[in-house]
């Protein structure tokens, strides 16, 4: 595999696959002509922003959830794991809001602050064409002033954990006065961590006159008595996950430490057999970071962050489905609705937090009939994890030993050979065999020690000793770790090393590397939100280059500067030039100010930061 796509959005946890699920995921008769999204009865602006995700048929809960949740009912919804919950309450919540007002209308409670925040993302995608909507994650471990801040500035729906819900309003900072819709998520898992006495407390403070969805894996009683206290003659759904794409996923895993991660994934991706892969990382950050360092070892890549318009996104998906990309590094929401039967890999690059994570991200192969495969690293003080996985799946995950170096050489030198075979029956080969003649007559070699010695090479083996795990990695060593929590913030770029302006790009052990080639100049940078993997992904998506081909790049306030080995024809140009990053075009031009401008102070603009400095490979900075 040699292609790489970032998909950069904002960690989205969903317990579903996407809305167009597997078949089998839906109990109705297989001769039943399957019910769409538009016979649903859903507003128009909820079909559209279903119909840009690409869904079309809903899951058997969605089906039965959302047409008695329109019809203004009380729901119990007994789902396992990937059935599609999110959406079967999100888009009828969203079709009772008035946007017209700004108070609380809507509450969904939550058991973790990862699912929280995730759950609200998935909302704020269904509301993507009602642009007066607000939405709002509020939950513990953060700080409590911004959310104060985000609340008062007028929220239509809250999302939140039991304990923070009760904190807000205790301060009176959160007014459930004018509720209309409540919905408790993963009810049996809020009990399960104790939640039960602030979830009656919530349930009995919010107006009588609401409606209530509560959906929960299994129906205790416990669960059933909050059903009789709270619920105006709920109509019960329950769904049964009969069969999934997950049962046809090998499920592997490896334990492998922070800091050579990279390195595995590098040598996996290397020694894979399959069509294509996905690469699951939890942040945004995450995501451009590992498909950065994907680049420096030579992969081809196309960069998306949460910004990038949706036809730019459908245009990397494309490249996927046709065979041009082989690769996607994501994040949970970026990959949500995809549906490429070429993926037969996954790897979970950052373990998920929950199994419910773990299920939606798996389900991303072994489509269409396909078998597929799911590879997830623990590091060692995450195999706590895996337990939890394993029971939740009810499946045994496979240890495996990742590839060595040898092995990558291996599997090179059998390519190689295969490809030699091939390039022996096309024939044309007289002038080499003179070049051999001549080189054995001036060296002291056998023709079989020449072979073996061209073999190595070609297999990348230069005959120093490799390590099997490369612990110089330009990974840091593991760090703490805060579940969903990008240190750098949302929204900001990825910052880059600054290695000085007068060291140039250096490789990954740190070495002076001499400048790539010509500088040239994008028109995109701080004020656009650029960060260094977008520029690489489209510059070399564009002008048929390899990451290796790039040098260093200095992001400024509204330009960068980039260095490319070599002459970029004017058709490479042309398609550089006008490729987006960001949504701005590149632009692309000779630097013809050279160095001025990187030294200069009078033309950087007022309260710039200065540049960022980005070699080809970058440090993963670990969220804390």
């Amino acid at each position: 595999m040699s292609n790489v796509a970032v998909l950069d959005a904002t960690t989205f946890y969903s317990e579903s696959i996407p809305l167009h699920a597997d078949a089998a995921l839906d109990d109705r008769p297989a001769t039943e002509p399957p019910l769409r999204f538009a016979q649903l009865a859903l507003p128009a602006a909820l079909l559209r922003a279903v119909d840009d995700l690409g869904f079309q048929i809903p899951t058997a809960i969605q089906a039965e959830a959302i047409p008695a949740l329109l019809g203004g009912r009380d729901i119990t919804g007994v789902a396992q794991t990937g059935t599609g919950k999110t959406a079967a309450f999100g888009l009828p919540l969203l079709a009772s809001i008035d946007p017209a007002s700004r108070g609380v209308q809507a509450l969904v409670l939550t058991p973790t602050r990862e699912l929280a925040v995730q759950v609200s993302e998935a909302i704020s995608s269904f509301a993507a064409h009602l642009p007066s909507l607000t939405v709002v994650p509020v939950y513990g471990g953060a700080s409590f002033l911004p959310q104060r801040a985000a609340l008062k500035a007028g929220a239509q729906i809250v999302v939140g954990t039991p304990g923070r819900i009760i904190d807000h309003l205790e301060r009176h900072t959160l007014d459930l006065s004018g509720l209309k819709f409540l919905v408790l998520d993963e009810a049996d898992e809020m009990l399960r961590m104790g939640f039960a006495e602030d979830v009656d407390r919530i349930l009995s403070d919010a107006p009588g006159e609401r409606q209530t969805a509560l959906f929960s894996a299994t129906m205790p009683p416990p669960i059933r008595a909050i059903a009789r206290k709270h619920l105006n003659d709920p109509l019960d759904i329950a769904v049964t996950r009969q069969s999934s794409t997950v049962d046809a996923v090998r499920q592997t895993y490896a334990v492998v430490p922070f800091r050579d991660k990279i390195d595995v994934l590098a040598r996996i991706l290397q020694v894979a057999e399959g069509d294509a892969t996905i690469v699951f990382v939890r942040t945004k950050g995450a995501c451009d970071e590992v498909g950065a360092e994907l680049i420096a070892r030579g992969v081809s890549a196309a960069a998306i962050n949460g910004d990038v318009p949706q036809k730019e996104r459908e245009r990397i998906i494309e490249r996927l489905r046709d065979g041009r990309l082989d690769v996607l590094v994501a994040t949970d929401v970026a990959a949500r609705g995809l549906d490429v039967e070429r993926v037969d890999l996954v790897v979970n690059f950052d373990a998920p937090g929950e199994p419910e994570s773990y299920v939606h991200r798996i389900g991303r192969t072994a489509r269409a009939g396909r078998a597929g495969e799911a590879l997830t690293f623990f590091t060692p003080r995450e195999v706590a994890r895996l337990r939890a996985i394993e029971r939740a799946t009810r499946q045994k995950l496979e240890q495996i030993t990742p590839p060595t170096a040898a092995d990558v050489a291996a599997r090179r030198a059998t390519t190689v050979l295969a490809e030699a075979a091939e390039r022996v029956s096309a024939g044309s080969l007289a002038r080499y065999r003179q070049a051999v003649a001549t080189f054995l007559a001036e060296e002291d070699l056998t023709a079989q020690e020449l072979a073996a010695t061209l073999l190595a090479l070609a297999a990348g083996d230069d005959g120093k000793a490799v390590p099997t795990l490369t612990t110089t990695s330009a990974f840091a060593t593991e760090r703490p770790e805060r579940p969903g929590a990008d240190r750098r913030g949302s929204d900001r770029p990825a910052r880059a090393g600054d290695r000085g302006p007068d060291r140039g790009s250096a490789d990954r052990a740190g070495r002076r590397r001499d400048p790539a080639g010509p500088r040239y100049r994008v028109a995109v940078g701080h004020a656009h939100g650029v960060r260094p993997a977008g520029i690489v992904g489209a510059i070399t998506a564009e002008g048929g280059l390899n990451g290796k081909d790039l040098g260093r790049i200095d992001i400024y306030d509204t330009f960068s500067t980039v260095e490319i080995a070599g002459t970029l024809s004017p058709a490479a140009f042309g398609r550089i030039s006008a490729a987006k990053v960001s949504g701005q075009s590149l632009r692309i031009e000779l630097d013809r100010d050279g160095d001025a401008h990187r030294f200069g102070p009078a033309t950087r603009a007022p309260g710039s930061h200065g540049p960022r400095r980005s070699g080809p490979a970058r440090e993963y900075r670990r969220e804390r």
